[in-house]
């Protein structure tokens, strides 16, 4: 098992590298610059911006300094805020993209896999019927839809939760993260319900299932001792990048809410050219893919015994 991590973790190297090497290179290329501005500035106040930040150098001598400093752990100072560096801007927006993302994650792998095993359970029932429906729906319609309607309905015509932002005393408070989780969780409720549906059904018309009911055990033992084990493992698979993408925020849900997470950090340097926020952003993505899809795989193998990893 060590010598299977270890090689996970040796191919994430290059992997993370292409995707460093290709971040890097799709920025500069992009028209505009971090210091173009409406009314342009004196060209040679404009030079020693960018001499400060070393950008006067060939293309090629940035990267290799960029790279340079990332081995050092450095992701760079911010080039809007001048006070800041990458490091304190993904510190200060990642808390409040995680929480979000683990709540919803959380609450999308109960609601789902409970929808999911009953639309199973009463296959060809009101209740399949449904849950089918309602998983269509919620992947149908986007969270870009779902999150002005409820910051609409339910924060501004009925007044029964904050529409959106954060405390400016307490900071994150239950009230104003209710919205944002479910509008989040919705999608991954739908996709979840669908996949747990469609597992839960292959393994009860299983021959090991059947074995266990001609035992005599009960219909909640056999659900919940040997059908629910197997059932899961294609969530397993599936919360990988489904958990990366929820920990790293929404960049809708956040612009809709107005949540200073990692997201819409993410937007606004992109938005204003701002290199080494976006880069910091993107290396934190590719890395939390990397790193929960391995996480992912050893859960696979710790569920299913005929799966080993040498």
């Amino acid at each position: 098992m060590l010598g299977y991590i270890t090689r996970r973790l040796l191919v994430a190297v290059p992997t993370i590298l292409v995707i460093i090497t290709v971040a890097f290179f799709m920025m500069r290329i992009a028209p505009g610059g971090p210091f173009d501005m409406e009314q342009p500035m004196p060209e040679q106040i404009r030079q020693n911006i960018l001499a400060h930040f070393g950008m006067d150098q060939p293309l090629w001598k940035q990267y290799v300094d960029y790279l340079a400093g990332l081995v050092r752990g450095d992701l760079g100072p911010s080039l809007k805020f001048r006070d800041k560096t990458v490091a304190d801007i993904i510190a200060e927006g990642f808390p409040i993209s995680a929480t979000i993302g683990l709540l919803s994650i959380s609450l999308a792998l109960m609601i789902g896999s409970v929808l999911g095993s009953l639309a199973a359970l009463r296959q060809n029932t009101a209740a399949d019927f449904g849950v089918v429906g309602f998983a269509t729906v919620g992947i149908v319609i986007p969270p870009f839809v779902v999150g002005p309607v409820l910051s609409l309905v339910v924060g501004i015509y009925l007044g029964w939760l904050p529409s959106g932002g954060l405390d400016p005393r307490h900071g994150m408070t239950i009230e104003r993260l209710i919205l944002p989780v479910v509008t989040l969780a919705l999608p991954q409720i739908a996709i979840i319900s669908r996949l747990m549906r469609a597992s839960m059904i292959e393994v009860i018309r299983s021959n090991y299932i059947r074995t266990a009911r001609a035992k005599g055990l009960s219909a909640g033992a056999v659900i919940t001792r040997h059908a629910m084990r197997s059932a899961i493992l294609p969530l397993v698979s599936y919360l990988g990048p489904a958990a990366a993408a929820l920990l790293t925020g929404s960049i809708v849900i956040e612009q809709v809410f107005s949540l200073p997470g990692i997201g819409r950090q993410f937007v606004f340097a992109a938005l204003q050219r701002d290199y080494t926020v976006v880069m910091g952003v993107v290396i934190l993505y590719a890395s939390l893919i990397i790193v929960l899809n391995l996480v992912a795989d050893l859960l696979y193998a710790a569920l299913n015994p005929k799966v080993k990893y040498d």
